[in-house]
């Protein structure tokens, strides 16, 4: 019998309504091919939480999730878990506070994450390999698909592999596979490294930077799949949505307005 899995995917103002009133989430989840305990949802920085629980309780009741909650619900009582605050992740906070609620609400022995433009292709039984390697090495702390089919530059920055899995340090925010006890330990979360200054900016002392900083220092790898991937890609916004939505209505009435199309003579 394999080890408990909790599965999440999370979202926000400009991507609830792809994520909730499409397929997406059941994509997510069949793709993965596995049984697992908990499909999860977060709801982060929405301007209606009402009308977005609503779309997620409609998923519930259909099975395609297991739960949902609401980020700022737990915001607090997460950053206190771990030891943090919004000065320390300074515009980091926004890249990571879902994650760390997810982490610190997570029952499972397990947690696998997607971003909410993240989506797995089908790949077989990868999670049950990553167990696996999981029991049996502890340096192991994360395990993820190859990032957009990139399996040249997945293989280019490992240092070991076997007949499934590339070896190599990193980490990304994107999708990971985890131990839950691992990364619900507060020392994850306040270390440095140099290597890890190589994440942008913008995101200041972000979830991933962090964690990147604390496998590097203590030479703890993630693992790649080789035989499978994961597409990250950023999908249109609400508000361009419903302008790409009006311009084809625009188009569709144009066109009705000119009548049937007169076929050539010549």
């Amino acid at each position: 019998m394999h080890p408990s899995v909790t599965v999440e995917t999370k979202c926000w103002e400009n991507d609830w309504e792809f994520l909730l009133k499409t397929d997406r989430i059941q994509r997510m989840v069949d793709h993965s091919a596995f049984e697992f305990a908990r499909k999860a949802l977060l709801i982060n920085n929405v301007r209606s939480p009402g009308k977005v629980c609503a779309a997620a309780e409609k998923l519930v009741r259909s099975g395609v999730i297991s739960d949902f909650h609401l980020v700022a619900d737990y915001e607090n009582e997460a950053l206190d878990f771990f030891g943090l605050s919004r000065s320390a992740l300074g515009s980091g906070y926004v890249y990571s506070i879902a994650e760390l609620v997810g982490i610190y609400l997570c029952e499972t022995e397990y947690l696998l994450h997607f971003s909410g433009d993240s989506l797995p292709s089908p790949a077989g039984a990868w999670i049950d390999a990553a167990l696996m390697r999981f029991e049996r090495n502890p340096r192991v702390k994360v395990a993820n698909l190859t990032w957009n089919h990139n399996y040249v530059e997945a293989a280019s920055e490992a240092f070991a592999q076997d007949e499934d899995f590339y070896t190599g340090y990193g980490f990304s925010d994107q999708m990971y596979l985890v131990r839950t006890a691992d990364f619900r330990s507060r020392p994850v979360y306040h270390e440095e490294h140099k290597m890890s200054a190589r994440y942008p900016e913008y995101g200041g002392e972000l979830f991933e930077k962090r964690i990147d900083s604390w496998m590097r220092n203590h030479d703890f790898v993630r693992l790649t799949y080789k035989h499978g991937a994961y597409e990250h890609r950023n999908f249109p916004t609400s508000k361009l949505r419903k302008r790409l939505a009006l311009a084809g209505a625009r188009m569709k009435a144009l066109a009705r307005s000119r009548g049937p199309a007169i076929e050539s003579k010549d």
